[in-house]
């Protein structure tokens, strides 16, 4: 991915957003062309030329202090996601990057399998950083039942949010789980812009989903750790569930995503009822092949 593209995109898409009343400055210059602040505006912000964040906007970013990056966040009014991001394309214009300290991973340590297996009484499904399944217990297999068909490969949850026509199904808040994979993704571009298998999946989306092609060129990034998703299980119905995503220390390159539901709860109710159906192999394992 060509890192200067990334940076200008992704500078102009915010200042685009910002009008002068919420900066807190005065409009001069009469009626606007395009939304958002003028180079002139960000750069007073800012507190560099405009000549300087001219620069910056093309895509150059080499060179630029800390404390310009700064500025700049203060100005565009970033948010912690957007932040990470400005400073990984930064660090990247450098040639430095972010260096890759562990090999990807490829399965499951026998502990962390043996970690999954013990949570029986919540959904957990392991991801590598692209959206792999990389494992699970029983009952995450049961309320994913799409990702882990029987006999084969799982599905990248990515591909299976844009390609697969059950996810919209399966997620009655299908635009908002997939602008949160898009704006998840993104974050992961400007982390590594070198990752060819990140590379090869955005432009296999692209290429595939008018949705996914769209939502990528807004250049929104977010950190999504938590939240309430809406499922509508094809065995047990609709169900409202917290998810938590936890980093493991021991496996950087590996998250851990658990499910909830609200104690007293029709959702409580139907993983009571997706738990017995999961105990019964036959059962879940037809199911899987015919959903």
């Amino acid at each position: 991915m060509d890192n200067r593209h990334e940076v200008q995109d992704f500078l102009t898409g915010l200042r685009g957003r910002i009008t002068p009343e919420v900066a807190g400055i005065t409009a001069f210059g009469g009626e606007r062309r395009v939304p958002g602040l003028r180079r002139e505006e960000v750069a007073q912000l800012a507190g560099v030329s405009t000549a300087y964040y001219t620069r910056m906007e093309r895509g150059d970013l080499g060179g630029v202090s800390e404390s310009v990056l700064y500025a700049l966040v203060n100005a565009l009014q970033l948010n912690e996601a957007e932040t990470q991001h400005l400073f990984d394309l930064a660090r990247n214009a450098t040639g430095v990057g972010r260096p890759s300290r562990t090999k990807p991973a490829t399965r499951l340590s026998p502990q962390l399998e043996q970690l999954l297996d013990t949570m029986r009484d919540v959904p957990v499904v392991a991801l590598s950083r692209l959206g792999d399944p990389m494992g699970s217990n029983s009952l995450g297999r049961a309320l994913f039942l799409h990702l882990f068909p029987e006999g084969t490969t799982p599905l990248n949850t990515a591909r299976y949010l844009f390609l697969d026509p059950r996810s919209q199904e399966f997620y009655p808040d299908w635009d908002v789980v997939a602008r949160e994979s898009v704006s998840a993704m993104r974050l992961l571009a400007g982390q590594d812009p070198s990752d060819r298998k990140l590379a090869a999946l955005v432009g296999e989306l692209a290429t595939r989903s008018s949705e996914f092609r769209t939502w990528w060129g807004s250049h929104t990034v977010r950190t999504h750790t938590t939240g309430i998703k809406r499922i509508a299980h094809p065995v047990v119905g609709e169900m409202a569930l917290t998810y938590q995503t936890l980093a493991l220390p021991s496996a950087p390159k590996i998250r851990l995503a658990t499910y909830l539901a609200e104690r007293g709860s029709s959702s409580a109710d139907a993983l009571d009822l997706l738990r017995s159906w999961a105990a019964t192999p036959s059962t879940a394992a037809q199911e899987s092949r015919t959903s």
